[in-house]
């Protein structure tokens, strides 16, 4: 009995809480600082020369990197596929003395065809010259299928099913015991 009236006063006493206590905001003083009683210091120079480090004593390498003289080339390429949409060439030419020229052409998505032609050398850098053919028209991507043949491999051994309502057997097991579902016809 003692036990139980000693643990419904802890209750009432743990229920009423502590009120939080309410203590002043501390008052400090402005701290002040006293200027330093001391003079600044005063360094001398430096007694001793500033190092003069000489300049680096390796040899040049022994080698030499060997220069060689531009060599002619000559290609050029070109594609056109219709079904894909894709023309465009290019064709380059050099010379012995290292002077470049050359023109590429592409068909652009609005069917204009742009051609550039090129000259590069050493001392001109790269000049391109830039063109266009045709009328622009207004860009509308439509897709068309490819005229490939269709493929080679043999029909398969067995039955197609059928992709609206497939044809299957009926299942092996037996129908369940109990009734099938009723779902109402309006709502």
């Amino acid at each position: 009995m003692k036990i139980i009236v000693l643990a419904a006063l802890v209750a009432i006493v743990a229920s009423q809480g502590y009120p939080k206590p309410q203590y002043p905001k501390p008052q400090y003083p402005k701290p002040q600082y006293p200027t330093p009683a001391y003079p600044a210091p005063a360094y001398p120079a430096p007694a001793y020369k500033a190092p003069a480090y000489p300049s680096p004593a390796y040899p040049s390498p022994s080698y030499k990197t060997p220069e060689y003289a531009p060599m002619p080339y000559n290609f050029n390429w070109a594609v056109k596929d219709d079904p894909s949409y894709n023309d465009y060439a290019h064709q380059e030419t050099a010379d012995d003395k290292g002077y470049v020229t050359g023109s590429y052409r592409t068909l652009l998505p609005d069917g204009r065809t742009q051609i550039v032609d090129y000259k590069a050398d050493d001392y001109t850098g790269y000049v391109a010259d830039v063109k266009y053919e045709g009328e622009a028209k207004e860009y509308k991507p439509a897709y068309k299928p490819a005229g490939y043949p269709s493929p080679a491999y043999p029909s398969p051994s067995y039955p197609s099913p059928s992709y609206s309502a497939p044809k299957y057997p009926s299942p092996a097991y037996p129908s369940p015991a109990y009734p099938a579902p009723k779902y109402p016809t309006k709502y």
